[in-house]
């Protein structure tokens, strides 16, 4: 897995806190942005978020480059409706060699590892005769209804992929770019972060949380799972290990 933060709100801090005093204030923007030192940010950001004052931090967006991730990572990503994506197509794309990735339980016994590693295989075979097949008789039909053979041979070649590509499982490794604003990542890291959360996605979360808190520290020094600032709110599906869940987030905000 690869995520890089690609881009994000530039002085994001400090036009979070100028947005909020609007709201309070009978002067104009530009003249609080004039009164907002680096001190004053900080002490009136950390009281924004320890109150959980959040439609303000909606100012601030991030952008990341995510890659090695599965299809079923993405399923789940993109059910977050607040948010933009850009995903590589299978459609336009062809896969002459499909990565994919393979969960740790199945990588922690030999059997089920040699069971899915031909599964995988037997998927490229597949796919690759497949969409040789369709590519022939598509591209035979559009020669005989006047397309010239390179034109037919392109339209057939995407059209065949577009079909062959249903046969692909969801391991098959995928890259997207997604765009949030600070509210959304907030609750994307609430309830992505968790340890009852699939664990791929945990993974990804954790790995974004780490690039926001690089750049903005106290924004983000109380994101996480629920329990990592009150109780957790899983009831009989708790996973019970509140103490070393809030140790391991506490270590995160030391990152830098």
């Amino acid at each position: 897995m690869k995520v890089e933060l690609l881009r994000y709100t530039p002085d994001g801090e400090k036009l979070i806190a100028s947005a909020a005093k609007l709201c309070y204030s009978q002067v104009g923007i530009t003249e609080i942005e004039e009164n907002q030192d680096e001190e004053k940010v900080e002490s009136f950001l950390n009281m924004l978020v320890d109150l959980g004052h959040e439609s303000p931090i909606e100012h601030v967006s991030f952008t990341f480059g995510i890659e090695g991730v599965s299809r079923v990572l993405t399923h789940q990503l993109v059910r977050h409706r607040i948010a933009s994506y850009s995903q590589q197509s299978q459609r336009y794309v062809k896969l002459e060699q499909f990565e994919y990735i393979i969960p740790p339980s199945i990588l922690e016994d030999d059997e089920a590892s040699e069971i899915f590693l031909k599964m995988m295989k037997e998927d490229q075979i597949a796919y690759n005769r497949i969409a040789q097949i369709l590519t022939e008789k598509k591209k035979n039909q559009y020669i005989s209804e006047g397309l010239s053979e390179k034109k037919a041979k392109s339209k057939a070649e995407k059209e065949a992929i577009e079909d062959a590509r249903y046969l692909f499982p969801n391991a098959c490794e995928t890259k997207i770019v997604m765009t949030m604003n600070a509210r959304s990542l907030m609750n994307f890291f609430t309830l992505r972060t968790c340890n009852r959360a699939q664990w791929e996605i945990r993974n990804l979360a954790i790995e974004m949380l780490k690039e926001v808190k690089k750049v903005y520290p106290i924004l983000f020094k109380n994101a996480g799972p629920n329990c990592i600032n009150g109780p957790c709110k899983e009831g009989n599906m708790t996973c019970g290990k509140i103490n070393e869940v809030r140790q391991f987030f506490e270590e995160l905000n030391n990152i830098n």
